[in-house]
């Protein structure tokens, strides 16, 4: 309890300091909104020379592609941890928090949060409706529940990654290259991961299971049960993810020797 009444005092502080430029907080979100909608073009260009990728038609990726984008971003919401290194090791912010009585991490996720993200929830659930409108979906009433498990599930899954990536930087000051290649290798998801080689439908399900927040949980959705077991693994898959991220996160804390002087 006492979490949440410090994520809604970091909140309110924080809309206070957008609010201050209030132009570059909506210049933000309309360049949010442009890289999506930019996604989403491509997607219409490719099923403009077919009719179906890997066997799925426009609306069905269509689909995917939405439900993808509100487990991201909630994800970027919270889990904001791109300027880690600058601001944490290098200045040695990391130190102040380091001496308050609340888990580093959340002060952490707390002082970089960027609520105007959530805005691709509404994007994603756009996307999603304009695709359900074309499709001959008849979902359960314990589907919207499912729903929720789900994205809790994969943005447990980039949480986890993407913690465990950044705990690197408590070994050592310098900056790590791995984020955007890893960054880059997510897009995957966005995708039907059947139209990959073989080799990269292993890696985006049990190296890197990005298939798990995008795919997976999308294709039940759409009512295709070949994947409905990996669909379930979800929440399972989130749970492991972001426990392995929070293990490095805290092991990286006890090897944190400080900023120095």
């Amino acid at each position: 309890m006492v979490q949440f009444q410090l994520l809604w005092e970091y909140f309110k502080q924080y809309m206070k300091a957008r609010l201050e430029y209030r132009w570059d907080f909506i210049s933000q979100f309309f360049t949010d909104l442009m890289s999506q909608a930019i996604n989403l073009v491509f997607i219409l260009v490719v099923f403009g020379h077919t009719q179906h990728l890997g066997g799925w038609s426009r609306y069905e990726v269509i689909f995917i592609y939405g439900y993808f984008l509100i487990p991201w971003a909630v994800f970027t919401s919270f889990f904001n941890l791109w300027g880690f290194n600058d601001k944490y090791i290098i200045r040695g912010e990391l130190d102040r928090v380091l001496t308050r009585p609340v888990h580093s991490l959340i002060q952490v996720i707390m002082e970089s949060m960027a609520p105007e993200s959530l805005m691709g929830v509404l994007t994603g659930g756009i996307v999603m409706g304009w695709a359900v409108w074309h499709l001959p979906l008849d979902w359960a009433w314990y589907d919207p529940l499912l729903f929720i498990m789900f994205v809790l599930g994969g943005v447990a899954v980039y949480a986890g990654i993407y913690v465990a990536l950044t705990s690197i930087s408590l070994y050592s000051d310098s900056k790590s290259d791995i984020q955007p290649i890893v960054y880059n290798i997510g897009t995957y998801g966005r995708y039907p991961v059947n139209i990959y080689s073989k080799i990269i439908q292993f890696v985006l399900t049990w190296i890197l299971p990005f298939a798990f927040v995008g795919f997976y949980p999308a294709s039940y959705l759409l009512g295709n049960g070949d994947w409905k077991v990996y669909a379930m693994l979800t929440p399972v898959i989130g749970a492991v993810f972001f426990s392995l991220g929070l293990y490095s996160w805290n092991r990286g804390i006890e090897n944190y020797k400080g900023a120095g002087s």
